[in-house]
């Protein structure tokens, strides 16, 4: 039969998951039950992606802000310094809050003009026109209003996020410089935690070298439980979400084990072998706003192994304005059909695969999953793609 669909994404929908709940049989019942009402098959190589937020509800991966206070007062004996954190209320605030709970002096350095995944703090033309060098240049909060005024807010959200963070630190007599070199925190103090995410081993190796004392990560916080709160050995506070105004949802652990029991099951339910993964945020980048909605550490902490690597793929409209030129009709769709069947296993520097998405499977189809699933309230928190290996030779 001839194929005339390509790669399809399916929003699951699934019931409120809670502390406890048996989420391997949750996620495999979910999508057998759209199966059977939807009238479609699973088949070999179908790819089941989870929200990593059902897979962190179901293990009760939450911990408080007192917690994180708890872990701080641990690691840091006295004043301590916050390098780099990203401006989100979600992501950030509460952590804030927990560490302002120590009561310990707090000294914020931020990024600018934007942080390490683009929300803004000012307007980058206005900074050029005045003169202000991002590379060598570090503002107090002061000169910071002087130059861009009192009601600076993010153009998604309308937050004013130095007066958000200063009025959680305001208490803990905490100050704020913006700066893009992390050495400029060590004017103030030598005990450090490096708040960034994609950028926090080399923020914390200049650190390192240029002399702090005691110097950890988000990662390093809540990497192991505190009077039985949730925790992450690998990513600590890194990932981690707002559940209420003063509980916090962590990073999901032992992705590994879900993603291979789900392919065990279906696979002895259907007698197909799928491919699993834990997905998060997209790694795509809003044209407007110019923010990466990448705020988790990775995009997938679990997968089976069928997702590992890149695509290896022929550019199509490479091929029809080259060596297929000629050809029309059946005749170029039959050229296209055995170039595809009989293309190298590597193709990544070859011309034809020029313009094809180099990217991490996992990273593509992490972003495929993100947008399908949504933030909102769609209520499929399990995605099923369809098609996603087949290509135009395909039947």
């Amino acid at each position: 039969m001839v194929r005339t669909v390509g790669t399809t994404a399916r929003g699951i929908r699934a019931p409120i998951i809670k502390q406890g709940d048996d989420l391997v049989n949750i996620v495999v019942e979910s999508v057998l039950k759209a199966a059977k009402h939807e009238g479609f098959s699973i088949n070999h190589r179908d790819i089941i992606g989870i929200t990593e937020s059902l897979v962190a509800r179901a293990q009760g991966n939450y911990a408080t802000a007192e917690d994180i206070a708890q872990d701080i007062n641990r690691k840091f004996p006295g004043d301590i310094g916050i390098v780099f954190p990203i401006l989100s209320r979600n992501r950030f605030a509460i952590i804030l809050k927990g560490i302002a709970l120590t009561g310990k002096k707090i000294y914020l350095l931020l990024n600018y003009p934007s942080d390490e995944v683009g929300n803004r703090l000012m307007d980058i033309e206005k900074m050029y026109e005045l003169n202000v060098n991002p590379y060598t240049d570090t503002l107090s909060e002061e000169e910071y209003r002087k130059l861009f005024g009192e009601t600076i807010s993010h153009p998604f959200t309308g937050i004013d996020y130095v007066k958000l963070y200063k009025d959680i630190i305001s208490d803990n007599d905490g100050e704020i410089y913006l700066s893009n070199d992390p050495r400029t925190i060590l004017e103030h103090t030598k005990d450090i935690l490096v708040a960034n995410i994609h950028d926090r081993k080399r923020t914390k190796k200049v650190l390192r070298e240029a002399g702090a004392n005691i110097l950890y990560g988000l990662e390093d916080i809540l990497a192991e439980p505190i009077n039985n709160s949730g925790y992450n050995p690998n990513y600590g506070l890194l990932g981690s979400n707002l559940a209420t105004e003063t509980t916090i949802k962590l990073f999901p652990r032992d992705c590994q084990h879900y993603v291979e029991e789900i392919q065990k099951r279906i696979k002895e339910k259907t007698g197909k072998t799928v491919e699993v993964m834990v997905y998060g945020d997209g790694a795509f980048k809003d044209p407007v706003g110019r923010i990466w909605e990448l705020a988790d550490p990775v995009v997938s902490p679990g997968y089976t192994a069928g997702l590992e690597g890149t695509p290896n793929e022929i550019k199509l409209k490479y091929l029809a304005d080259t060596e297929l030129d000629g050809l029309d009709g059946e005749e170029a769709i039959e050229a296209v059909k055995q170039r595809i069947t009989n293309k190298d296993n590597k193709l990544k520097s070859d011309d034809e695969s020029l313009g094809t998405t180099p990217r991490r499977l996992t990273d593509l189809l992490g972003s495929l999953c993100d947008l399908t699933s949504g933030s909102g309230d769609k209520g499929t928190p399990i995605v099923l793609i369809q098609g996603y290996f087949d290509n135009y030779a395909s039947e």
